[in-house]
């Protein structure tokens, strides 16, 4: 049979090394950078961009999309490649990918921290950025398809089908979560409103980490491991069927995000029966990770490239075990809110994405530069400084969890009312795992400049490939249906398109299940009477709040248990939300739920008036000793920008809210006449008026605290609460 020659591309494989590697070090070094604030809250005082708020989704991105999707992608092209005996379809469109994803890194730097977001989570940027994310998406989906159709395999091995679940399937939730009305260059909101936008959200939300963070994962470590290993995969059959089954299943569990929330109770139902049916896939793929090491446990001890792959299956493992474990509503119940789930994210991101990355790193760099890795000593003490790293992040964060859980809904010995009412008593407990937290994240941040190091001296002597040789035979041409004694799957496995139907609609199945009828069926979501749309004045600080990432530490979503209701007051009904683009349930309390927060400004709830929530923001230790909130004085300063306020109701009216003509008309007569009722409050306090008596540039009507002020004093006002003085 005549061979071929061609030439593999390593150039973008090494691109996409370097990327991920420096975007790691800014990603998890801005990470630490945000556990020092829990312990000195106004390190970055009076520097909006720097603030915790606007750095937390900026933390997040980079990891997911920056240092974990530049590393899938370079396993994802070296592995394909060499899996197909093809050279990717496009040298031009490779480079596009390569450089595209990374002006959308840069777009993401500079948008976040200048409070550019849309809030939801995983998705917080702005409508020209996904456009740019789905364009560039569809040029790798391009690359990808067309080097399988060039293929000179016949059969499409295992790690492709992930690969090729994964670009379908983030294509469609991308798409279908970023449906938002813009309203400016920089401003838009999600068509999707409350119970409905929580639901899409989560549908989002879980898949991202399914089908970004794990399916891309699965499928370089049925390349990487068996190659490090030098051993087949341990089974073919349970490789179909960890794939099958788990791509079916995980588009279904998205709900178990909402559990005891507003969401119909059916939806939370199925979220949880198909989140627990996730063990079974989830564990078959770790055996099958776990078991192709068979015979090689000897190399393990002293092959720092199978330690990092082993721990990341078992981080794999761990993290996939639990997460089904945290659907069970009774587990939900004390976890949802807590730092458990900061410790049960932390161990899939830093032990399975992180350690498989690494473990890949020191794998190809030496193979594509045509040497040794520089020090075999200090990629071993990477692996046990980073293994040590993790476990002093995650312990801590296990036990504030439980701490959390346990006094929030702790009653005295009466039985009659919170034994710590003040969610203060509970900050001040974390403060050692805080600590802990914060050096166990030092110690992997310093294992990753070790790398760093190690992998700048490989390639300095080594000699860098770009273009890598190599011949297959041409594939042969053979009949398009099945052949005698050729099973399905294998029949299937040469059939790339019908490979890619079927699996779009074994992960569209879910999804319209669950989603369709929330968004269609009325009787979902009963409507309240009551519930009104926010005043121009309160849509303007409902977006300060949204800008500033208020939303990573306050919930809005007060849950129908005993204990927070007598905390936080009635709980929350899936009408009230019904004008609310995006939801702001939140998905951690760092502070206290805000649902109710307009409630306690009313004189028998506790006096949180205009002028308690004026110096809260100025300076929340004055009010609230040993509170780990920062201090937001440039909403003192700054001017409020009411240029587009009628143009974000024109938007809102497009989405259902029932504004008039004569209420987008008057839109800034009504925001001077709220306003002014909040500065004469806010100047009745002496101390207040005296600080601003001779300011004349800036009233103090028109400042972006008013709005803000004006979006805390309504929420939760809109339905009728029991007077718990009565």
């Amino acid at each position: 049979m005549e061979m071929q020659q061609f030439h593999y591309d390593n150039k973008i494989v090494r691109n996409f090394i370097y990327a991920s590697i420096i975007f790691g070090v800014v990603g998890m070094l801005v990470g630490l950078i945000l556990a020092i604030m829990f312990l000195f809250p106004n390190i970055t005082s009076g520097v909006s961009f720097l603030s915790f708020g606007r750095l937390r989704p900026l933390h997040t991105n980079a990891v997911i999309f920056a240092f974990v999707g530049n590393a899938m992608f370079a396993g994802v092209y070296y592995s394909m490649q060499r899996l197909l005996k093809a050279r990717m379809f496009s040298d031009v469109l490779s480079k596009l990918h390569f450089w595209g994803w990374q002006l959308i890194i840069v777009a993401a730097a500079v948008s976040l921290p200048l409070g550019y977001t849309t809030s939801k989570e995983y998705a917080e940027l702005e409508w020209p950025i996904d456009i740019a994310i789905a364009l560039i998406w569809v040029v790798f989906g391009i690359n990808m398809i067309g080097t399988i159709i060039k293929r000179r395999e016949r059969h499409i091995y295992v790690a492709i089908w992930f690969y090729i679940a994964t670009f379908v399937t983030v294509a469609v939730l991308h798409i279908f979560n970023s449906f938002e009305l813009p309203v400016s260059f920089l401003k838009s909101y999600s068509v999707y409103a409350g119970v409905q936008d929580a639901l899409v959200q989560w549908w989002y939300g879980h898949n991202a980490v399914a089908f970004f963070l794990t399916t891309p994962f699965l499928g370089m470590m049925y390349y990487f491991v068996p190659k490090a290993a030098n051993r087949p995969v341990y089974s073919y059959r349970l490789s179909i069927i960890h794939f099958w089954s788990l791509i079916f299943i995980y588009i279904w569990a998205g709900p178990h995000h909402l559990l005891y929330s507003a969401l119909p109770d059916w939806a939370q139902n199925l979220g949880v029966v198909f989140s627990i049916m996730l063990i079974a896939p989830s564990w078959g793929g770790m055996i099958n990770g776990l078991l192709t090491l068979r015979g090689v446990w000897d190399k393990v001890r002293t092959d720092s490239v199978l330690k990092f792959f082993v721990v990341a299956i078992t981080g794999y493992g761990m993290a996939t075990f639990e997460g089904p474990m945290l659907s069970l509503k009774n587990v939900n119940a004390i976890a949802h809110y807590t730092d458990w789930i900061i410790a049960h994210v932390h161990v899939g991101a830093l032990a399975w994405n992180g350690f498989l990355s690494f473990g890949m790193i020191y794998w190809l760099i030496p193979r594509m530069t045509k040497s040794k890795l520089f020090s075999e000593k200090l990629a071993n003490f990477h692996f046990w400084i980073g293994t040590l790293g993790i476990i002093l992040y995650a312990l801590p964060m296990y036990v504030a969890g439980f701490t959390q859980a346990s006094m929030w809904k702790q009653f005295d010995a009466e039985g009659s009312r919170l034994q710590y009412g003040n969610f203060l008593e509970t900050v001040t407990q974390l403060m050692p795992m805080y600590w802990m937290r914060a050096i166990g994240g030092t110690l992997f941040l310093l294992g990753v400049f070790v790398m760093c190091y190690n992998i700048i001296m490989t390639v300095k002597k080594g000699a860098a490939v770009e273009d890598e040789l190599a011949e297959a035979p041409q594939l042969e041409v053979i009949s398009k249906n099945r052949l005698k004694g050729e099973k399905l799957h294998a029949w299937l496995e040469r059939k790339p398109v019908q490979f890619m139907l079927l699996t779009t609609l074994a992960i569209l199945i879910g999804g319209l299940i669950q989603i369709v009828p929330t968004l269609l069926v009325k009787s979902n979501i009963p409507t309240i009477a009551a519930v009104k749309p926010y005043t121009p004045l309160e849509l303007q600080g409902r977006d300060l709040y949204i800008r500033e990432g208020c939303v990573s530490c306050h919930s809005q979503m007060i849950r129908p248990f005993r204990s927070e209701v007598e905390r936080y007051g009635e709980y929350s009904k899936a009408g009230e939300f019904v004008y609310d683009h995006p939801f702001l349930w939140g998905s951690k309390r760092t502070g206290p739920d805000l649902a109710r927060e307009g409630v306690k400004g009313k004189p028998y709830n506790g006096g949180r008036d205009d002028v308690w929530q004026f110096n809260h923001l100025y300076d929340p230790q004055s009010i609230s000793p040993g509170s780990l909130m920062p201090r937001y004085q440039w909403l003192i300063k700054d001017k409020l920008d009411n240029s587009i306020i009628q143009g974000k109701m024109k938007a809102m009216v497009t989405l259902g809210v029932p504004y008039s003509d004569a209420d987008i008309t008057n839109a800034l007569k009504s925001i001077d006449a709220q306003a002014s009722k909040i500065e004469k409050n806010l100047l009745a306090n002496a101390e207040i008026k005296k600080s601003f008596e001779k300011e004349t540039a800036v009233p103090l009507k028109d400042r972006e605290i008013i709005a803000v002020i004006a979006y805390l004093q309504r929420l939760g006002t809109d339905i009728q609460v029991k007077d718990k003085k009565q």
